[in-house]
Order: structure tokens, then sequence, then C-alpha cells
């Protein structure tokens, strides 16, 4: 409730964040799973995970919700809940805000110590500019179907993209020359241009779901099947393959069957090498590990301990 009701307040003002806090989610959990990695801040000399290339373009206000959140659940139950399952809970909470299903997110993760190496991450978040079988290579071993991935691929019917993460298919990225793609439908190419007069803009952005862009829907199908998506991978799923085109035309023509698979795919996400336990721990601050201190430790493990201790990748309690 108190993650709900703090996470409200926030998207009442601005509804965009939900996207920012979906993202986070996914991009703590496909590297080095689910512990709240993401969180952590570096040093010049041993950059975070938010140094990575994939993540530069995190959105700060979205992390800083983050820590607002903790700050309120700190405030009621100081060393219970865990950064990890903060960003899962939120997640959830801002797909239903902005539209989307609702759906049970078991909990228990604890927090990592530390954050993964930026080959880490750029060996496992997929780029704008993934096709079909480069997409299944990160997925697929991970133990997500061709489904799932699709499923999860609809996170895209709300936010926005820099133009920097899309503009392989307007321009040649070495000479600044206009191209045309093949599979960019012209109205929607010309609109793109117009957005991105120059290759690697930085600055500018553009709408995920040209049709409802804060609204969590189906619609994101419905753009790709009009060759209306934004990046390569979010087209390939169209265009790559008949099976991967069938699932996109059956979320198309059914919000509900999109919806269905789309809570699979997150509740099998959020489980993703989780640390349970006596393994990790729970930060009294996100962005920052605790202090070391045995007396520390001693105050906050009987209250967490769950008894079974193992890096299993399944929590043990719902909510």
């Amino acid at each position: 409730d108190i993650v709900k009701s703090t996470l409200e307040q926030a998207l009442d003002q601005d509804i965009t964040q939900a996207a920012g806090l979906l993202r986070l989610h996914f991009h703590d959990c496909f590297v080095q799973g689910c512990d709240g990695s993401l969180l952590l801040t570096g040093s010049a000399s041993n950059p975070s995970e938010q140094e990575a290339q994939p993540n530069l373009s995190l959105r700060a206000r979205a992390l800083q919700i983050i820590d607002e959140i903790k700050t309120a659940v700190e405030a009621s139950c100081s060393g219970v809940v865990t950064c990890a399952d903060v960003l899962a809970l939120a997640a959830r909470d801002s797909v239903a805000k902005a539209g989307g299903p609702k759906y049970p997110v078991p909990l228990g993760r604890r927090d990592s110590l530390d954050f993964a190496s930026e080959s880490v991450v750029l060996a496992n978040i997929p780029t704008p500019t993934s096709n079909l079988t480069q997409l299944m290579s990160i997925f697929g071993p991970k133990g997500f179907s061709l489904t799932d991935m699709v499923a999860l691929s609809g996170g895209h019917t709300i936010g926005v993209a820099h133009c920097n993460s899309f503009d392989n298919r307007l321009y040649n990225t070495s000479t600044g020359e206009a191209i045309v793609d093949p599979t960019l439908e012209n109205s929607f190419a010309s609109n793109l241009y117009s957005i991105c007069p120059a290759v690697n803009d930085t600055v500018n952005t553009a709408d995920l779901d040209v049709l409802t862009p804060n609204y969590f829907d189906n619609s994101y199908y419905v753009n790709v099947q009009r060759n209306q998506a934004l990046f390569t991978s979010d087209q390939s799923l169209y265009t790559d393959s008949t099976d991967s085109g069938d699932i996109v035309d059956s979320f198309a023509s059914k919000k509900t069957v999109f919806f269905k698979k789309f809570v699979l795919g997150m509740v099998k996400m959020g489980q993703l090498d989780v640390l349970t336990g006596s393994e990790g721990e729970i930060r009294s601050k996100c962005s920052v590990p605790n202090p070391t201190s045995s007396s520390y430790e001693e105050v906050i493990e009987p209250i967490v301990s769950t008894g079974k201790r193992s890096r299993s990748g399944h929590v043990h309690s719902e909510l």
C-alpha cells in the first residue's frame, strides 16, 4: 500500500514516468538478476551499471521516485523491504496506473552487495538495433519463450526513445546521409525525419507507440503490423519470422490475450536469479550498500530470515 500510494502521487503529476519505472525493473532483472544492482551508484574509477551505455538514457526522475518510495517504506517498517522488491512492485503498479493489467508480485528478493560490470550489462540488455535472432539469443538462455519475448516487448506501448536509438533506420550512421528503410511506412518515416533532422541526435525523442503513447494497451502491435514501430528490434518481430508475426497478430487483435501473456512474462522476469535468505542484504538506501557492521546485521537478520537459504531463482512469499 505504501509503494502504491507513493507511486500514484508521482504518476498523477507525470504519467510518462510509468514507462521509466517499468524499464528500470527490466534493466535490473536482465543483468545479474532482480537484485536492485541497477540502483547502486559507482565512482569515476568504478562505474556502476547506470554508467553503462544501455542505461545512460534511464530516467533520472524514475530513479528518484524509487528513492522516494524506499524512504516512505523505511519510515514505516525499517529494514524489512528490499529495493529489489520496491522495483518489482513499482513496475507492476506503474503498468496498472497506465491502464495495463494487475498481477501478483512474489516478494522476498534480497538486494545485491555490488553491481555488474559494463561488459555484463552489454551482454544482457538487447539493443534497439537487434534482429529477432539476436533478441532470442538474450531472452532464450534466461528461460523465455518466443511468446514471452514478444509479450514483454509490448512494454513499448508506453514511453519514448531518443533519436540516436533508432536513427540507423533513417541515416547512414557513418556518413549522416539519409537512407530509406524499406520496413518503415512512408508517412511514419517522414514524421521521424522531422523529429530527428540529423544523425546521432541525443536530445529529441519520439513516442514508442504513435497511437496511445501514455496508455498501456495493445496498440504497439498494431504499429508493428503497419510498419510503424520505432526500433529495428520492434519491427523484426513481424518481418523476421512468421512464428513471431503470428504472435504479433494475435496480440494486436485481442488485448486480453496480450495482457495474459504479458503478465506471465513479467512474473517470470521478476524471478530471474533472485537472491533469497541470507544472500545479499536489505539496503537502507537503494544507491549504496549497507555499512559492513556486524551489529547492523544482527538487528535485521532475524526479521527477514526465511529458513530457506538458496539462490534457487524463486522467491518465497506472495502479494
